[in-house]
């Protein structure tokens, strides 16, 4: 293109192409710039336009929705009808009602016009929140429906929630944890007096789990102040609403005591504001059931509440008729415990009643159905101590001191269908539990547990060494129906030799029992001793009752009785049976719960 090399004349060629290609390129990025500009805009405009079409699409799909909830036929319900639905609902879902409120805002109004389905109460909380749900909950009730409590306040390892909405019931995919279920009706028979029923989590409608508004967050407390903030609290700060939950939830509750028809407090440890209880007191007249329990044995003096009322107190509790009070106190005398069916009772540790004002509790309900009682500190009796008959007690539990065996001594229970022993007892107890079967004309106990709420090394200082020393022979001959057992701090061997197959043949001897409890189903076993062949007799045991060839087979016929098969078993801090034998054992029982730390499983 240009010479090579450069002259003077190329030289000023190039320089004259040059400034003419520099032109024409500047030329071009204008036309460049202009076009994209150009496309901008009509992007833009265009972009704008579709905008609006969303909108306008939008707006009819609204409409849309709007118009077919309108013909939707649930509108065409009539009100009486929608009202019998959330009554139906509410009777299987006692929280329902926090839900039919969110759903829309006819719902809402018609929820909030229904007191009844706000009688329920079920709060799972902590002393950081605000007790204002509860006042919220009882307004809602109104002021003439009876009220069914149950407020479960946990202590231990509790943090206030920072992040919770005041406003409105959140709804989540899964339970808190898999703990004891929210609706808590006491169960058909007295649980062991060593065991505690834990608050429950929030209840579930299908799959979804229900709860109910938490309290305001963080640095705002019950008294509308704000405190110092997360950042600047110290390291031991308590908030006003952790000082003062229990007196102003207790100030509401008080204020309804005329609608209580059932009132269940739980509580896993002291708390700050443990104090207002004693604002419990006063006239219930619609009152069915009572309780109040702690997991943890608290120490303090009396509270001038209910149920420490005198027996001379003007306290009208005509329908009271189930009562629990664990590691709370009471007095023996107070007008809460006369006249009722179920009573399940844990004194404080603190607590020591004469053995005959124990039995005075007992003689002074006798109705009687369930009974559970457990006291740590017993004294000598003071009055004669009489027997007594109960005949409508059907499970009874009794644990703790001792001189408790002079209890069962006077007692009569011809109904009795369950009994539950958790006596430190200083002798061997089949002596007192024969005789209270020989009284009470032989009932056909079906629930027996002996010591398996007590633990291991509790079980080793009273009862020895060797643990408890019973003649199962001998016991369990007395009790042919019993379908289940339980039994803790005993030597295996002997009691699995008595359930076992009878070793001598009971045709050639007579007074051979062809088998011991034929109709056993669930056995526990808790802190007892393995020696020598005690796994062996276990196995045997087991083969015995549930041969191989599946459910539907009975066990081996032995004078003419087929015991039925053991559908579970349950091992607590027993000895390592061994993984080949626990997979065994799984193979011929339909449950089997091991639960031993040293295990190799």
């Amino acid at each position: 293109m240009f010479a090579d090399p450069p002259t003077k004349d190329s030289l000023a060629d190039a320089q004259r192409v040059l400034s003419s290609t520099r032109v024409s390129v500047q030329q071009l990025n204008d036309k460049i710039d202009m076009a994209e500009e150009a496309l901008e805009r009509i992007v833009r405009e265009s972009r704008a336009a579709i905008e609006e079409l969303v909108k306008q699409r939008e707006a009819l799909k609204q409409k849309e929705l709007h118009t077919l909830a309108y013909l939707s036929p649930i509108r065409r319900l009539p009100t009486e009808l929608l009202r019998e639905i959330f009554m139906w609902s509410f009777e299987s879902h006692p929280c329902i009602a926090w839900v039919l409120a969110s759903v829309c805002t006819s719902w809402r109004r018609l929820a909030l016009r229904i007191p009844r389905i706000w009688s329920k109460i079920r709060i799972l909380t902590t002393q950081h929140a605000s007790a204002d749900t509860i006042r919220l909950w009882l307004e809602r009730s109104g002021d003439k429906v009876p009220l069914d409590i149950e407020i479960f306040l946990r202590i231990a390892n509790t943090k206030p929630n920072h992040e919770a909405s005041p406003s409105r019931p959140r709804r989540v995919a899964s339970p808190l944890s898999a703990i004891t279920p929210w609706n808590m009706p006491l169960p058909t028979h007295m649980p062991p007096t060593h065991l505690f029923l834990s608050p429950p989590p929030p209840p579930t409608v299908g799959s979804v789990t229900i709860i109910v508004p938490p309290s305001p967050p963080g640095n705002i407390d019950a008294w509308g102040s704000h405190g110092p903030s997360n950042h600047d609290r110290p390291a031991n700060y308590v908030s006003k609403a952790s000082m003062h939950w229990g007196h102003i939830a207790f100030f509401y509750l008080v204020e309804q005591m005329h609608r209580w028809e059932r009132f269940v407090f739980r509580f896993d440890k002291q708390f700050t504001s443990m104090g207002a209880l004693k604002s419990i007191t006063g006239d219930a007249p619609l009152l069915k059931e009572f309780e109040v329990s702690s997991v943890e044995a608290a120490f303090f003096a009396e509270w001038p509440w209910l149920p420490n009322a005198g027996s001379q107190a003007a306290v009208s509790l005509p329908n009271l008729r189930t009562l629990t009070l664990q590691h709370t106190p009471f007095k023996w005398s107070s007008p809460m415990l006369k006249n009722l069916h179920t009573l399940n009772l844990r004194a404080l540790p603190t607590s020591h009643l004469p053995l005959d004002r124990i039995l005075g509790i007992l003689a002074n309900n006798p109705l009687l159905k369930n009974v559970s009682l457990h006291f740590q500190g017993v004294l000598q009796a003071v009055l004669p101590v009489n027997p007594l008959t109960l005949p409508h007690v059907t499970h009874f539990s009794l644990g703790g001191h001792f001189m408790l065996t002079q209890l069962l001594d006077s007692l009569t229970l011809p109904a009795l269908r369950s009994l539950t022993l958790d006596i430190e007892a200083r002798d061997p107890i089949e002596d007192v539990i024969s005789s209270l079967l020989g009284r009470s004309s032989r009932p056909p106990v079906e629930h027996l547990s002996i010591a398996y709420g007590v633990s291991a090394n509790a079980a080793n200082f009273y009862y020895g060494p060797g643990g408890i020393i019973i003649t199962w022979t001998a016991l369990l001959g007395e009790v042919p129906h019993l379908k289940s057992l339980n039994i803790g701090g005993t030597s295996l061997e002997p009691l699995l030799t008595a359930l076992g197959p009878p070793e001598d043949d009971p045709n050639q001897n007579t007074n051979t029992p062809a088998w011991a409890c034929p109709k056993l189903e669930v056995m526990g076993l808790r802190s007892c001793n393995v020696h020598g062949d005690g796994v062996a007799k276990l196995v045997q045991m087991v083969n015995a009752r549930n041969p191989d060839g599946g459910a539907g087979v009975m066990g081996q016929a032995i004078g003419g009785v087929s015991p039925k098969r053991l559908r579970k078993v349950e091992l607590h801090e027993c000895q390592s049976l061994g993984e080949d034998v626990m997979r065994w054992l799984e193979g011929r029982i339909g449950e089997v719960v091991c639960c031993d730390p040293t295990s190799d499983r």
